[in-house]
């Protein structure tokens, strides 16, 4: 350790840790008040001083250093430091690192500190991608790199090194700092992929596994109601039925006729209420405020805004601002998706709400160019959304697979983004052997234990930044999937653990991102070369031993009793 000599110290002490000490110090001062009384001055004296004594020692006093020592940290290339090291760090006044530094995890432990710290320059990349999905979604993974250049090449392998997935040499492309590939997984499954990272001659730049689990899609129950008949509905109900969702469906095809469709089975419990814009607009008072009250118990409100005509309605009955869109800017203005190399074009609804929300509503999800198409605001403990694009219909031939997976995307947002009962996360995104990583989960039993495959169980504890859930502290000891359970939750969880020679590039980045974070954290704390440690309570021990001895010496009685010793 080196640097600069403390020149200023502050005791300071928690108010919750007062009222012993300040019982102590009220008992001392009664004590001095009454051998004051009595004009033995002396006594009191020694009364109030082992009383103050007293108290200091029990309080939990904490004296504050400014302009402390700074300590040098170096962590080697696995991101690892020592343990006296981790140790010195809480009563450091700053941290002088050489290296990239911590984990995310690592550096929570850690109190803020002041941080010098100037990475060298080092090649970096990071990986982006959902690591769970459900089956029928697309997968895409996203690589990027700090600096851009002209024609490296993005490869999603199988476990049997084929070539799932290529970004592919582009002409003539521009330099690029970043490269996606997409794959629609064909089951249900946990699996090991490969990423490969090429450069212009074909030379591997980065290699690695890539963990993905693709689970069973979660069966939809789904209610339709519609006062006007249109294509549109008709292919959104057909993409439902033949998903396997269990769907209760009516529309008005006239004043008196209503075409329905009973579910197959019972819906026990509907994920959605799909209606049409004009279906509100038409309901009388008490059937809308029956099923506004149904979706603020908790199911969202799908509405398709295509056939709306009465923007003062939505203004008064859901504060939802409609706007025209002009006729002349129809065509600029068609909504652009990008769905499995398939480009989707649809036109915006007639009445719209604002480009960026407004009020308690907001943009849920744009297109290709930033454009917005989907809106929502919450209600009570539902939602409402606003689908602001129609025509879909005319994909349902033309490229029904590609309407499919846009329609999945719409769902996952709609309908299967609620809060679930109970859910497992895994905040690191790269747990890797023997550096701390992290379990979390949401709606376990109280006092519940993570129970780790091959492991010890782990005890979960409450989190100021999780309100809704429990974490804890986990050190992975083997690479491959590790799978956990715990009572209370509904299924039992896995994730995957790379070994520590995994994607160094990666591991690297994610260090330097968290080392920059831990920065951010001491400067928004205010801290500045100060360091806080805890008072020695020894001193002031001894301190009222001495003076109640004095005390007790002083005692005309205990004098004679030790002269009867022989002590004097």
């Amino acid at each position: 350790m080196s640097g600069t000599v403390s020149i200023m110290n502050i005791a300071t002490v928690g108010a919750d840790t007062l009222l012993v000490p300040a019982l102590a110090l009220a008992g001392g001062l009664a004590s001095a008040i009454i051998f004051g009384g009595k004009r033995q001055w002396i006594n009191a004296l020694l009364v109030t001083v082992g009383a103050a004594a007293l108290a200091i020692a029990l309080a939990d006093m904490r004296v504050t250093s400014k302009g402390g020592d700074s300590l040098a940290v170096v962590t080697d290339a696995g991101g690892r430091i020592g343990e006296a090291t981790l140790r010195a760090i809480p009563g450091a006044g700053a941290i002088a690192l050489t290296g990239d530094g911590l984990r995310e995890a690592e550096w929570r432990d850690l109190p803020a500190r002041p941080l010098q710290w100037k990475p060298a320059p080092a090649d970096l990349l990071s990986l982006d991608f959902p690591r769970t999905m459900p089956l029928g979604r697309i997968f895409t993974l996203t690589v990027r790199r700090p600096q851009a250049s002209t024609g490296w090449r993005l490869q999603l392998l199988a476990e049997n090194k084929q070539v799932l997935a290529d970004s592919g040499p582009i002409a003539g492309s521009a330099p690029a700092a970043q490269l996606s590939v997409q794959w629609l997984p064909p089951v249900a499954e946990a699996m090991v992929l490969r990423v490969r990272l090429l450069d212009a001659k074909g030379k591997t730049i980065a290699e690695g596994p890539l963990p993905l689990q693709v689970t069973e899609a979660v069966p939809l129950q789904i209610q339709g109601r519609f006062d006007a008949a249109s294509f549109d509905a008709r292919a959104l109900n057909r993409l439902l039925s033949d998903s396997g969702a269990l769907v209760d469906w009516s529309v008005t095809l006239g004043k008196s006729i209503v075409r329905g469709e009973t579910a197959r089975e019972p819906l026990t419990a509907p994920n959605a209420m799909f209606i049409d814009a004009a279906y509100l607009e038409k309901l009388t008072p008490s059937a809308r405020a029956a099923l506004l009250a149904g979706t603020g118990q908790g199911m969202p409100l799908v509405i398709l805004g295509a056939n709306a005509a009465d923007a003062g309605f939505w203004q008064r009955e859901l504060e939802l601002r409609l706007r025209p869109q002009s006729p002349t800017t129809e065509k600029e203005d068609q909504r652009q998706f990008s769905v499995g190399g398939v480009s989707l074009n649809m036109p915006p609804a007639a009445l719209n709400p604002a480009d960026s929300g407004d009020g308690m509503w907001a943009v849920l999800a744009r297109d290709v160019r930033g454009q917005p198409w989907l809106w929502q605001r919450d209600l009570r403990q539902g939602r409402v959304i606003w689908v602001g694009v129609s025509e879909w219909h005319r994909y349902a031939i033309s490229a029904p697979q590609a309407l499919t997976l846009w329609w999945q995307d719409a769902m996952d947002r709609m309908v299967l983004a609620g809060v679930r009962k109970t859910e497992w996360r895994f905040p690191d995104p790269m747990p890797v052997i023997g550096l701390r990583s992290e379990v979390c989960a949401q709606g376990p039993d109280a006092g519940a234990l993570v129970d780790v495959e091959g492991g010890s169980a782990l005890p979960l504890r409450a989190r100021s930044d999780k309100a809704d859930g429990r974490c804890a502290a986990w050190w992975p000891r083997h690479a491959g999937w590790a799978r956990f359970s715990a009572a209370g939750m509904a299924t039992p969880a896995m994730t995957y653990v790379y070994a520590a020679e995994d994607w160094p590039l990666w591991q690297r980045s994610l260090r330097r991102e968290a080392t920059a974070q831990y920065a951010a954290r001491a400067r928004a704390a205010g801290v500045a070369g100060t360091t806080e440690r805890p008072l020695s309570p020894t001193p002031f021990a001894l301190l009222f031993a001495v003076c109640m001895l004095a005390l007790w010496y002083r005692d005309p009685k205990a004098t004679t009793e030790l002269r009867n010793h022989g002590i004097t």
